[in-house]
């Protein structure tokens, strides 16, 4: 029981709570009065008691379609049996005894395994605890490695919240009332073919936004570049796929100036959008591969991975982390990768994306609120807007259609910059009936929303 006395009394002016209750209060009450959420616009109206496989259940028995996954988390499944066995395996040896002040076993094992299944000569891995956190180290060891200061970033990306990954995050939402940043970082045009500005009128994409890349840095830096840092598929942008070639363009720009690449994987790793990393797609090698999210299934983990020559250019106390290779959670990130590629989970993904964005694009016909659907394997946009010819984002549209979507059982997210961009990112392990049912649930939103609001089809 609660030693607080009966006399105690929320800060936030809320009537006094008698200490016999403090053990009962509601979920929600707890959160509302102790859970700092200011910096969220609202959180999903349902108490998760538990989860498995691409179905979670609240505290009342009720099932729901999880059709974002963590925020593109549990790749492997929510409470992926391998993954879990591991990690009780690994909890009854060893939690915490700090990764860089003794070896351990399974921070070892994962390491290899990345060196393994990372595109070209990445072999080095420094582990972390977030994605923000594997961004941060990388801008850290880039600017080690080339001995120059200044970044390039895209418009409309996302690299976290920490100071540092919002100096190179092109998204002004996120980065309202927090700066001025860190010095030293620019932006190039994201390549979003939906709203490109470069090929109005064109037949084919001229990789114009690729180009662009060398225009930032002969007119908006000092040419003291260390790096440029993109996400292969961006994610909180509003699901943006490049147009092939846009990377390898890109490379030979960096190449020129001798400029490193760091490819942001946090979001779009392991197995996500039919390969295991989804630079993959585009056939280039990065200098320096970040990740996190799906890196573990669930479990907290971030890391970065570099050649090296590249890695071995921190000197002795330039970079540490207390808790990075967390015993536990390396041990569930080698269950987890060894269940991606024995199971080819990368492969499913590709089958079930294929198959999800034709009936995505079946909805298209049918409703104009949908102006494009988009992406690769399970990491999946629907941008709504109210009118097709000109693609005024439906922002207010997106967010009815998570509710009712949630209504009918199933999860989904909403972003983009314009917040109007449906994102599907499932569990991988996700079945294809499962799958109808979420395109099911989409479309009967679609429908009573197009109902009240009917949108320009032009």
């Amino acid at each position: 029981m609660s030693q607080r006395t009966a006399s105690h009394s929320a800060k936030d002016g809320s009537p006094p709570i008698a200490s016999e209750t403090l053990e009962t209060l509601d979920t929600v009450e707890k959160y509302r009065r102790y859970v700092n959420t200011s910096a969220v616009k609202g959180i999903e109206p349902i108490v998760v008691e538990r989860a498995e496989g691409a179905v979670v259940t609240d505290r009342d028995g009720r099932e729901f379609l999880d059709c974002f996954a963590g925020i593109a988390v549990v790749n492997a499944g929510h409470r992926n049996p391998e993954v879990l066995d591991a990690v009780r395996a690994q909890l009854d040896k060893l939690v915490h005894c700090c990764s860089y002040l003794y070896y351990v076993e399974p921070v070892a094992d994962l390491a290899e395994q990345l060196a393994e299944a990372t595109p070209g000569d990445l072999q080095k891995t420094f582990f972390c605890n977030s994605g923000a956190e594997a961004n941060e180290g990388a801008l850290r060891l880039a600017r080690a490695a080339s001995g120059k200061q200044e970044f390039i970033a895209l418009q409309s990306s996302f690299h976290g919240r920490t100071n540092g990954t919002l100096a190179i995050t092109g998204n002004w939402a996120r980065k309202k009332r927090g700066g001025p940043y860190g010095a030293g970082a620019t932006f190039a045009p994201a390549p979003y073919r939906y709203r490109c500005r470069f090929c109005q009128g064109a037949s084919a994409c001229t990789l114009a936004c690729a180009d662009a890349v060398e225009d930032a840095i002969q007119y908006n830096t000092s040419g003291n570049v260390a790096a440029f840092i993109a996400e292969p598929l961006m994610g909180e942008g509003g699901i943006i796929v490049p147009p092939d070639g846009y990377f390898a363009r890109v490379k030979e720009i960096l190449n020129k100036y001798d400029i490193l690449f760091i490819a942001d994987e946090v979001q779009s790793g392991f197995g996500r959008t039919g390969k295991l990393f989804a630079i993959e797609h585009s056939g280039v090698t990065p200098d320096i591969l970040t990740m996190a999210k799906g890196i573990a299934d669930g479990f907290p983990l971030g890391a970065f991975i570099a050649a090296p020559q590249i890695a071995d250019s921190f000197q002795p106390g330039e970079h540490l982390s207390t808790f990075g290779g967390n015993p536990v959670s390396c041990a569930a990130g080698v269950a987890n990768i060894k269940f991606l590629l024995r199971e080819d989970i990368p492969g499913q993904a590709a089958q079930k994306g294929a198959w999800l964005m034709e009936r995505l694009n079946e909805l298209a016909d049918r409703y104009p609120l949908i102006g494009e659907v988009r992406g690769r394997g399970l990491m999946i946009g629907v941008e709504l807007v109210t009118d097709r010819a000109t693609k005024t984002p439906a922002a207010s549209e997106a967010t009815r259609i998570r509710d009712l979507c949630r209504e009918r059982g199933v999860l989904i997210g909403v972003g983009g910059h314009y917040g109007n961009v449906l994102r599907i990112q499932p569990p991988l392990v996700i079945e294809q009936a499962q799958l109808a049912a979420a395109v099911d649930a989409i479309g009967a939103a679609l429908g009573e929303v197009s109902a009240k609001s009917p949108v320009g089809a032009h």
